[in-house]
């Protein structure tokens, strides 16, 4: 499997898992912009939004939905921002919706996304955060690979 996306959903690639549905897998990017900037994936290989058959349309944006949600409540973000590339700037060709958390002066401007790195332990500090809000019966214990 070519696709570091689907290795992710099938448990072949370590991530920081923050949401599993029947459909949809959602996974702290490893180059956030801020703490808690989840991935969303089909667990279907889609490559662009274009791509995307409507039986994957709900399940998707309303993962999105849940998941800008969560941020709020987990990590006291004041919002979210919401984003998708497709194929220019699309890292993994692989349909994935970006929810990146928010917070008045931030830094964040337009389309400019300044990467950071997770200090030590931050990113599962996070992830089980946001485990928490979009699952609470979701042991922290569920991350794979972390």
């Amino acid at each position: 499997m070519s696709c570091l996306f689907c290795r992710i959903v099938a448990g072949e690639e370590p991530a920081h898992v923050v949401l599993e549905r029947e459909d949809v897998v959602g996974f702290l990017d490893v180059r956030p912009v801020f703490p808690g900037h989840v991935l969303l994936v089909s667990r279907r290989h889609v490559d662009t939004l274009t791509d995307l058959p409507d039986d994957l349309v709900v399940p998707v944006f309303g993962a999105a939905r849940e998941v800008a949600g969560a941020v709020r409540t987990a990590l006291g973000a004041q919002g979210s921002f919401v984003a998708m590339n497709n194929v220019v700037s699309q890292s993994v060709p692989h349909l994935h919706v970006h929810v990146v958390p928010r917070t008045k002066g931030d830094g964040l401007r337009g389309f400019f996304w300044p990467r950071v790195r997770y200090a030590e332990g931050e990113a599962e500090e996070c992830a089980t955060r946001l485990r928490a809000v979009l699952d609470p019966r979701t042991p922290s214990a569920a991350a794979r690979g972390s």
